[in-house]
């Protein structure tokens, strides 16, 4: 493979899985044998257990565009593409200054960051089950009876 260009761009963990798959990776360690490199797999192991897996370049495409009022740097809007954060917690350490940079007046009900948060849970498709979440739900919880006194 050539390099084209070096850091041409910023890639989504998306655009990397679509790559990979590209490529002939899989989630088979046997079938990744020669035809791609052993880190590669690795990569793709990862990426599909995380939100790049369900997402669609549509729906990266309408976060994009519908996020363009936060103003907010091309590296922040894709780390929250790419972790997609749930909550405001999660988004704070993504944006820089982000109590400064985003409005919240309680008084006018404006709070840019939750506007953020529910545009996130709105646009980007949650991320896998992980299968130990599958079998919790599968396995039912034993009710405990009260002990009898004597």
């Amino acid at each position: 493979m050539k390099t084209l260009q070096a850091n041409a761009g910023v890639l989504t963990n998306l655009e990397v899985l679509e790559f990979l798959r590209a490529r002939g990776a899989t989630s088979d360690p046997m079938g990744c044998l020669g035809a791609v490199a052993p880190s590669e797999c690795k990569v793709f192991d990862y990426l599909v257990n995380t939100p790049a897996c369900n997402q669609t370049r549509g729906a990266i495409d309408e976060f994009l565009k519908r996020c363009e009022k936060f103003k907010l740097a091309k590296a922040e809007k894709f780390n929250i593409i790419n972790l997609r954060p749930t909550n405001q917690a999660l988004i704070d350490p993504i944006i820089e200054y982000c109590e400064k940079r985003l409005t919240k007046d309680e008084a006018r009900g404006i709070d840019e960051v939750q506007e953020l948060v529910d545009l996130v849970l709105e646009v980007l498709p949650p991320p896998p089950a992980k299968p130990d979440e599958e079998m919790q739900d599968l396995e039912e919880t034993p009710t405990e009876k009260p002990m009898e006194e004597n």
